[in-house]
């Protein structure tokens, strides 16, 4: 006997075939009665209550032959479109056509016969009454279902949702269907006018945003959950302090642009995060990833451990690529970014290569091997400060690194260099050498085959050493909060519109050129601090500590003589890059003094002296009294 005939049915499938042919038989002769019962209560009524038995008979043979006409009728239609759920809208639609169809022919027939057995508006009024009865039988199973699958009041948290849009209403629904669900809503609120006292799957809409206090306490809402999928950064900052006086916990929905990809489920909902608060708006278009250029392609990440890199590992594999390699010297980030992608890190793998750019036979032996057609640069150095204190570093890295790699990928079809804001009119070492690399990014482009290009951004929010990520820390462990200058602004973007850029880059970036992103306006940094301590559940400072040697009060996203040139995105600019020949890159050393290494960066890059450029932005004074400011009560918005 073969394995196949040997194989026993899995448990629970005879018993669940038992039960849905019973639940067939049932439904068959509850709109068998109803057909009947709905001839005789026609014919009942036309004869004003004064029916015969002869009448009577006749009326239930008619209405029995009806129903086994619309068995008929049900059984041609379901052979041709299929049997659509129990208590769905496309069965009620079926429902409702087989009822007419069926009332139809019984009608036709009737008129036909010289001596009619019942009145020809038995027919009429007795379809719509079966079907009264048949519809009404299965909004009660579909009633029951619901009930089913709603989440358990003892275990779920009872919510409040604002905003009864369509993400809001999808919301609901995801809730209501997920019967071990973390979350009951119990109300809603929304601002439009026309959605006062409506109701969604039982759930009403309690008033607008001045009712969300009075709604918590009446409703003991312990969670209120912003489900306006746009909302813009001062509605989300109302809502959340509205919601903190209360004494409720507030959750958010991200953005619509976060969840192209998936209909909106619970596993939606999170934390409110500071780029929210920020209200940061994502520049860079969608892209489609069946047509930029990854699909089928061998690609390689540099740095892909970082913050940048692994949020682009993450991008690129939903691309579908034909090989991902992820290259990085730190072998923890590597196992946090193979577990983040795969749920395991049994880090056995040739997709992860363990390599320093400092090395240079190595990377060329890795490119020679591994033969990637398309590479994405995202390693480097980038803490400005320490930098400013050991140039040589960033030379061995930053600088010599990336010519090592630009050499060893000569031949492939698309090179990208990521590169910072700093790198317009730079006055510090890390400006300093990531305009080099765009530099001999640009000389790249001009002596070899492919695409070589640069993309220019600010700073990246939450990333790993970012200013939020320090402010978070300082706020967990009881410090103050330290902020170089109150005035001072930064261009702040979320990792996943920093990748969104790199990839457009990778799709309409030209030779030898840099991409400039449209960042709007910058940010105080005194500002995003005060929204954090906002936050804190405890009171914190805020310290002033003063520009140091090499930061700019204020970023720049083009540098002098580079003009904004938008020829292929509205947002994002294209900039002429200078070439520096490699041979140039000989008077480095970085072995020498600090100070001196400083100024041969600035030369090679064509700036100023790096001492009068830093002194210059790090002597700018603290306004007076503006060195500390006092403690801040937990849970108070400050605008």
């Amino acid at each position: 006997m073969s394995p196949e005939l040997q194989r026993v049915p899995p448990a629970g499938t005879a018993t669940e075939r038992v039960r849905a042919n019973r639940r067939t038989i049932m439904y068959l002769v509850a709109d068998a009665s109803a057909w009947v019962g709905g001839f005789i209560v026609a014919s009942w009524a036309r004869y004003e209550l004064g029916v015969t038995v002869e009448q009577a008979f006749n009326a239930a043979v008619l209405g029995g032959a009806a129903a086994v006409l619309h068995v008929g009728v049900s059984a041609v239609r379901r052979i041709r479109s299929g049997r659509p759920p129990l208590g769905s809208i496309e069965e009620v639609r079926g429902l409702a056509g087989t009822t007419v169809v069926t009332a139809a022919a019984v009608l036709l027939t009737i008129l036909a016969l010289d001596e009619r057995p019942l009145p020809a508006s038995a027919p009429v009024i007795g379809g719509a009454l079966a079907l009264l009865l048949m519809l009404s039988l299965r909004l009660l199973h579909r009633h029951r279902r619901d009930r089913a699958l709603r989440p358990d009041a003892r275990s779920a948290a009872p919510v409040l949702l604002f905003g009864l849009g369509e993400a809001g209403q999808g919301l609901v629904r995801a809730m209501l269907s997920d019967p071990k669900g973390r979350y009951l809503p119990v109300g809603a609120l929304d601002d439009d006018p026309g959605k006062r006292d409506l109701r969604i799957a039982g759930v009403p809409v309690l008033g607008s945003r001045e009712e969300l206090g009075n709604a918590v306490r009446r409703t003991g809402a312990t969670t209120v959950i912003l489900s306006v999928a746009n909302a813009n950064a001062t509605l989300i900052r109302e809502i959340r302090e509205a919601t903190l006086r209360a004494s409720a916990a507030f959750k958010i929905l991200p953005p619509v642009r976060e969840l192209v990809d998936h209909r909106i489920t619970v596993n939606d909902v999170r934390d409110v995060q500071i780029g929210d608060l920020l209200g940061r708006r994502q520049v860079v278009g969608d892209l489609t990833l069946d047509d930029n250029g990854l699909t089928g392609r061998r690609i390689l990440v540099t740095g892909a451990g970082g913050s940048i890199g692994s949020e682009l590992c993450r991008q690129i594999m939903r691309a579908n690529p034909a090989e991902l390699m992820m290259l990085d010297r730190d072998e923890s980030a590597l196992h946090g970014l193979q577990m983040s992608l795969t749920g395991r890190a049994l880090l056995d793998g040739p997709e992860l290569i363990l390599a320093d750019l400092r090395d240079d036979e190595g990377i060329r032996r890795i490119m020679q091997e591994r033969q990637p057609e398309i590479v994405f640069h995202a390693a480097a150095l980038k803490h400005l400060t320490l930098l400013q204190r050991h140039p040589g570093e960033a030379i061995k890295t930053n600088v010599w690194g990336t010519l090592t790699v630009l050499d060893a990928c000569r031949d492939v079809a698309r090179f990208v260099n990521i590169s910072t804001d700093k790198a317009a009119n730079p006055i510090s070492v890390l400006g300093y050498s990531k305009r080099i690399t765009e530099m001999l990014t640009a000389h790249a482009a001009a002596n070899y085959p492919g695409t070589f290009l640069s993309v220019r951004f600010g700073n990246v929010l939450s990333s790993r050493g970012s200013v939020v990520t320090a402010f978070q820390r300082q706020i967990e462990s009881g410090q103050p909060l330290t902020v170089t200058h109150p005035d001072v602004t930064r261009y702040l973007m979320t990792v996943q519109e920093a990748v969104h850029l790199v990839l457009q880059a990778a799709q309409i970036g030209r030779d030898g050129e840099a991409l400039v992103l449209d960042m709007g306006e910058p940010v105080r940094i005194d500002d995003l601090a005060r929204r954090l301590v906002a936050q804190a559940s405890s009171p914190v400072q805020i310290l002033y500590t003063g520009l140091r040697p090499g930061e700019k009060l204020h970023e720049d996203l083009l540098g002098q003589g580079e003009s904004d040139h938008r020829p292929l995105h509205p947002l994002i600019s294209h900039v002429t890059v200078p070439v520096l020949d490699p041979p140039e890159l000989g008077e480095l050393d970085p072995f020498d003094e600090p100070e001196r290494v400083i100024d041969q960066l600035a030369r090679l890059c064509g700036a100023l002296p790096a001492t009068a450029a830093g002194e210059h932005q790090a002597g700018i004074p603290l306004p007076a009294d503006r060195s500390v400011v006092p403690a801040v009560s937990p849970r108070n918005p400050l605008f």
